[in-house]
């Protein structure tokens, strides 16, 4: 509806990254598990029944959202063309998280709202769909008892934090500018692992930084999940994460923290989340180009090698769990 262009964000972004990723052949239609739309019931797994009745008014969802035109649109319009798709990227979080533990990585093009908490929204961000994945994997998942939240997002992630404030068993590390939104001195209470930025911080103090922190925060605390908000705000020139890494730093970025989870063997799920500039869609998916050409993502199930019947059943089997998680 052309909303998108009254916002910083690239609506586009996501769809780009698969694109990118379809022409390198490195995936194909069938082997991309399609995100289901979280439903109330398994919103409610976490928000208060409250929070989401106040998404029935569309000046609330504008101001979340941060575009104003949307307060004046009728809500059943507002449900369909702005929260509906950010249900379904709620859905293939939780989805993801699933496939993270069963095959030891997964990556959902899409979410990280990291700003939103259980009762409140903000920041581009209507539902908390990293509490979710986590919340769900506690409660229905055998095994998943503890969890670690590496937030490299440019801002304070903190919704998540807001959610987990007492809950020892989610360890959160957060790097963000320390001079940007939230600012929510509140929340920081619940990081385990507080690396504040400067402005404009480069490559090579940016890395040192993010190599000594993941690694102790995984020494730290042993996870059974790892949850890795890759935000590419990071991105010099972002507008609004006022950090100078290169695509190359972000490459390298994500590849120092799947190494860190996969020399462990945590499963871990990464979500996309923040990332304000046309040429991020291209970063990620370089990023996630290099992860496979590292091995740090299973060739067998990232190729576009469709047909192979063993990777096929492995794919339905993990949808048919995922479809089973919010009826349990």
């Amino acid at each position: 509806m052309g909303l998108e262009k009254l916002h910083p964000f690239d609506a586009g972004k996501w769809g780009k990254v698969i694109n990118f990723l379809k022409e390198e052949k490195l995936i194909a239609d069938d082997l991309i598990v399609q995100a289901r739309e979280a439903t109330d019931e398994d919103l409610l797994v976490v928000h208060t029944r409250r929070y989401l009745n106040k998404l029935k008014w569309s000046f609330v969802v504008a101001t979340i959202t941060e575009i104003p035109p949307v307060a004046f649109l009728p809500n059943f319009v507002v449900q369909r063309q702005v929260l509906k798709p950010l249900r379904t990227q709620t859905g293939g979080t939780i989805m993801a998280g699933k496939l993270a533990v069963d095959r030891g990585w997964a990556i959902n093009v899409g979410g990280g709202f990291h700003h939103c908490s259980s009762d409140k929204g903000g920041g581009f961000c209507a539902y908390a769909d990293i509490t979710l994945a986590i919340k769900f994997l506690f409660e229905r998942v055998q095994g998943v008892s503890k969890a670690t939240i590496i937030d490299l997002d440019a801002h304070q992630g903190n919704g998540h934090e807001r959610d987990f404030m007492d809950d020892h068993r989610v360890y959160i590390m957060d790097a963000y500018n320390r001079y940007i939104y939230p600012g929510d001195g509140f929340a920081k209470r619940a990081i385990k692992r507080k690396v504040e930025l400067e402005w404009g911080t480069e490559d090579t103090e940016y890395l040192q930084k993010v190599h000594t922190h993941v690694e102790g925060a995984l020494n730290e605390l042993r996870p059974d999940i790892i949850v890795y908000n890759a935000g590419t705000d990071i991105l010099d020139g972002d507008p609004l994460g006022g950090l100078a890494i290169s695509p190359q730093g972000i490459v390298k970025r994500d590849e120092v923290v799947f190494k860190a989870a996969r020399r462990r063997r945590i499963p871990i799920l990464m979500v996309t989340s923040g990332g304000y500039q046309k040429r991020t869609a291209r970063i990620i998916a370089d990023s996630i180009l290099n992860l496979h050409n590292l091995g740090l993502i299973d060739k067998e199930l990232a190729t576009s090698g469709a047909g192979n019947p063993k990777v096929e059943q492995m794919i339905k089997d993990s949808v048919k769990d995922l479809t089973n998680l919010s009826l349990q």
